[in-house]
């Protein structure tokens, strides 16, 4: 019988993250502890509207990026200031869930965040209540998976990481046990 693959992060969060959370929150069984149920990557594309090849160029750098084919967005109405018309590609997104998310993850941990430019952290603001949490990139060059030099514009994107928690809190204690790089914001106003 063949042995089934498990991401690293996905071993980590049973054997570490649960365990931990469970201790915090005094859990009463494992099914109570948030875990990670999707991560959505979105990007607008500016001046997709005159320029289709943009949108061909964004779901291709996506779709390295990710390891799944992402899709284009479509607009939901007329904006006539904006030269758009309805159904017309204004960007791209893909979501990722189970193995896929996990490998996303870890690599956007170990490797994409560490090539961001004077980077201190990510800001630990972004939770909407709900318990999912949304950070902006910026540039997508910082993805290992995009060569420099065949990228014609340099555009950013939104990454959503839904979970099951209830509260902030969990959802903040769930992503910094999974080793989201949070900026301490305690520390830096004591140095300073």
């Amino acid at each position: 019988m063949e042995a089934t693959y498990t991401p690293r992060l996905r071993k980590q969060y049973k054997d570490e993250v649960v365990p931990a959370l469970m201790k915090k929150f005094n859990y009463k069984t494992v099914m109570q502890a948030p875990r990670l149920e999707k991560i959505c990557l979105n990007q607008g594309v500016k001046g997709s509207v005159a320029d289709k090849r943009l949108i061909d160029d964004a779901v291709a750098e996506m779709t390295l990026v990710t390891g799944q084919k992402a899709v284009p967005t479509l607009s939901k109405k007329d904006i006539s200031n904006f030269k758009l018309r309805k159904h017309m590609p204004i960007g791209c997104r893909v979501t990722l869930r189970g193995t896929k998310m996990y490998e996303f993850l870890d690599r956007f941990i170990a490797v994409t965040l560490p090539r961001v430019r004077d980077f201190k952290g990510v800001n630990d603001k972004s939770f909407d209540g709900r318990g999912n949490y949304t950070m902006g990139i910026t540039e997508q060059i910082i993805f290992p998976e995009i060569n420099i030099d065949k990228v014609n514009n340099i555009s950013g994107m939104d990454i959503t990481f839904v979970t099951s928690a209830n509260t902030n809190e969990e959802a903040y204690e769930l992503l910094k046990e999974l080793g989201i790089p949070f900026k301490n914001i305690k520390k830096e106003t004591e140095e300073n």
